[in-house]
């Protein structure tokens, strides 16, 4: 399995997501991820309120990395820990147009909490970031978290949504906001393509080549029916995008107890 995380040239536009990658070296039993949305549907302005761009940057360098993260409150963002590795953020809120919000509020790496089990324990892939207070409208909005009493719920065969600026079928990262819809499946049928899995991870199903993909990393899988977010997009499979093997997300559900802790937030 690969990390959905991109490297990029500050010209976006001549960027690839398959050549740019970032390679994190894995744990013995670690998921590789590295691909984002692919044969997805450009998303709707205010589509998904709760979703930001994240423009992950290194002290003078010219580099930047892609990924996502979602809106759980205020002051906080929810995403991969993997994205959490550099200097400081830029967070774009509230436009479908990678890193080019609405507005935007840069945080240095010390606003940024990463759980400390990742990477050396698989499914702990999810990291929280501290904001600026950000006011709710129609076009930034965060998303709810599940209940403590869905827990032990493993959301298998429910359909969700997965939004995300990463790689394209045709390999070129996405400037407008792409989307895909797909279900969750068990982790005994994903563990058929990546090993035996804890619950930390969650899997969906990606029927022609239907799938997150690089650039993706960090961010939301949300339930269709009564919305909450259910998972956090970190991995695929390194054989690509495109080919059919599952996709892999943090399973939210397995750390409420640590969102609370950690930023105070939680549903009863």
């Amino acid at each position: 399995m690969k990390v959905l995380l991109v490297i990029i040239s500050l010209a976006f536009a001549v960027a690839s997501a398959e050549d740019n990658q970032t390679k994190i070296t894995p744990s013995p039993d670690d998921h590789d991820p590295s691909n984002i949305i692919t044969n997805g549907y450009a998303a709707y302005e205010g589509k998904a309120p709760y979703i930001v761009s994240l423009l992950i940057r290194t002290d003078n360098s010219n580099s930047v990395a892609i990924g996502g993260g979602t809106i759980i409150g205020n002051t906080w963002v929810l995403t991969a820990a993997h994205c959490l590795t550099t200097d400081y953020v830029d967070i774009h809120y509230g436009s479908n147009w990678r890193g080019n919000g609405q507005y935007y509020h840069s945080v240095r790496k010390n606003n940024f909490i990463r759980h400390h089990l990742w990477p050396n324990t698989n499914g702990n892939d999810i990291g929280l970031i501290r904001t600026p207070h950000v006011d709710f409208t129609s076009r930034v909005n965060k998303v709810n978290l599940p209940k403590f009493n869905q827990q032990k719920e493993l959301f298998e065969n429910w359909w969700t949504v997965a939004c995300g600026w990463g790689g394209q079928a045709n390999g070129k990262l996405a400037d407008w906001l792409q989307c895909v819809d797909l279900q969750i499946m068990s982790n005994k049928e994903c563990s058929r393509s990546y090993g035996n899995l804890p619950n930390g991870i969650l899997c969906v199903k990606t029927p022609g080549g239907k799938s997150t993909c690089g650039g993706d990393s960090g961010g939301p899988l949300v339930t269709h029916d009564n919305p909450i977010l259910v998972g956090i997009t970190s991995f695929g499979s390194a054989a690509g995008c495109t080919v059919g093997h599952p996709a892999g997300f943090t399973r939210v559900t397995a750390h409420l107890d640590w969102i609370r802790q950690n930023s105070g937030i939680a549903y009863y």
